[in-house]
């Protein structure tokens, strides 16, 4: 286990859980909570991962270069990057990709859940369920459930290369749609094995659906977008459980950011009630899952979740659900696939306020430019998921950690550290901008 357990002294009734380095996340955090006579007195989630500066790089660039440079951001989900941003200039620039575009980047999305899904079940949260410290000590035993994870990712990597030019940073995306586009014919070599592969999505629903999950019921506010007729990934208005249906461009009018002195990303509330919501899967699950394919649907009722879900450790079966979702949808998009008259549309050169919200494999991903006549970006403003859910997942922990108490402190400790790997955050994506304060007084 990546932390150091202190003990409990008895004579001050004082508990503590210091995970100095979270394992199995992607980027680098740590976990500190302190109890005192019962009571959480301290409770942080320290991202300490320096803030990288990613919309200060895109000032002065062309708008065409948006893509390319968030997609850096994020080695696990850059064509959500990606699609956010040529999205987003589309938007200003009154661009309208062709109907068979859509359908492409649709599908090159659903590759991407399915990289991103795959690693976090497989490698990353799995583990915890089964007992293990890591994927590689589990696989000793569950060699066959392992190998069954890395080939159905590898299902996912093969459409990202070819539709996307690679597998990790793809090149081939640009605003308009695409530089070229695959042959029918290159898709539908793909068919067998993305069928054997939703099979095995089937058999991972059912076999994370029998982990014995933790007792945490919370009253989330859950945010994510919403799609007239289909399950979301690229387009949709930012809908949640509480009333809220807005378009992408009014997000920073609900949604903001603030600084908290422990950890160097940014806190994200809404506006009205200053309170944390919850984005990704679970948030896509219950304010979408009647747009699930009838298959999936059905699965889902075999294993009990043809229901609303509360409780965050059960994220591993919905993200398991999202799996089959994305395997049925890519054959289901292969099948009807025709190959595009034209790669890209066209659009002439111009500037304004470009927006666009996709969800990404954690859930929503928003961007906004600002964006001069001669088409150099001036000011950007991301916002990723996993700054989104900050200050839930201290939430979650403040509840765990209150009705956990009689919990062995190993125990304890291994509970919190699964707490936050349910969320499967990604903190290099979240250290995205810091307010410096300069020696002269002034912000920047």
């Amino acid at each position: 286990m990546s932390n150091r357990e202190l003990p409990l002294n008895a004579g001050l009734r004082t508990r503590r859980v210091n995970v100095e380095y979270l394992s199995r996340v992607e980027g680098e955090g740590a976990l500190f909570i302190d109890v005192v006579d019962g009571e959480l007195v301290d409770l942080q989630l320290r991202i300490f991962e320096p803030p990288r500066f990613f919309e200060a790089l895109l000032a002065g660039r062309s708008f065409t270069e948006a893509a390319d440079i968030t997609s850096r951001i994020c080695g696990i989900c850059p064509v959500a990057y990606m699609m956010s941003a040529v999205q987003a200039m589309e938007s200003m620039l009154g661009c309208h990709p062709s109907e068979n575009i859509r359908r492409l980047r649709r599908l090159l999305y659903c590759a991407e859940w399915l990289e991103s899904h795959l690693l976090h079940i497989y490698l990353l949260h799995a583990p915890d369920f089964l007992g293990f410290d890591d994927a590689l000590t589990m696989a000793k035993t569950h060699a066959e459930a392992v190998k069954r994870g890395l080939r159905m990712k590898k299902a996912g990597n093969d459409l990202v290369r070819l539709i996307g030019g690679r597998e990790i940073h793809p090149i081939n995306i640009r605003v308009g749609g695409f530089y070229t586009t695959p042959r029918a014919q290159a898709l539908r070599e793909h068919l067998d094995e993305l069928k054997w592969a939703r099979d095995a999505a089937a058999e991972t629903v059912r076999w994370t659906a029998a982990f014995e999950f933790p007792d945490l019921q919370r009253d989330y506010e859950f945010v994510a977008l919403r799609h007239e007729q289909e399950y979301p990934l690229n387009e949709g208005r930012i809908c949640s459980n509480r009333g809220l249906d807005i378009p992408s461009s009014e997000f920073l009018e609900h949604f903001g950011e603030h600084q908290v002195a422990h950890s160097s990303a940014l806190h994200a509330v809404r506006k009205a009630t200053e309170t944390a919501y919850y984005v990704g899967p679970l948030a896509r699950y219950n304010l979408n899952r009647d747009h699930l394919s009838k298959a999936t649907r059905e699965l889902a009722a075999t294993v009990g979740f043809d229901r609303s879900v509360n409780n965050p450790f059960q994220s591993i079966v919905v993200r398991a659900l999202e799996v089959h979702e994305a395997f049925t949808e890519a054959l289901r998009l292969i099948e009807e696939y025709e190959e595009p008259e034209h790669p890209a549309a066209t659009y002439t050169v111009g500037g304004g306020i470009a927006i666009a919200g996709t969800e990404a494999p954690r859930g929503v991903l928003f961007h906004r430019y600002e964006v001069d006549e001669d088409g150099l970006i001036r000011h950007a403003d991301i916002i990723p998921p996993t700054s989104q859910n900050q200050r839930t997942i201290e939430e979650d922990l403040a509840e765990l950690v209150g009705n956990n108490l009689s919990l062995p402190q190993r125990e304890l400790t291994w509970r919190c550290e699964q707490a936050v790997r349910n969320y499967d955050p990604c903190i290099s994506c979240a250290t995205h901008f810091l307010t410096l304060e300069r020696r002269d007084g002034t912000t920047g």
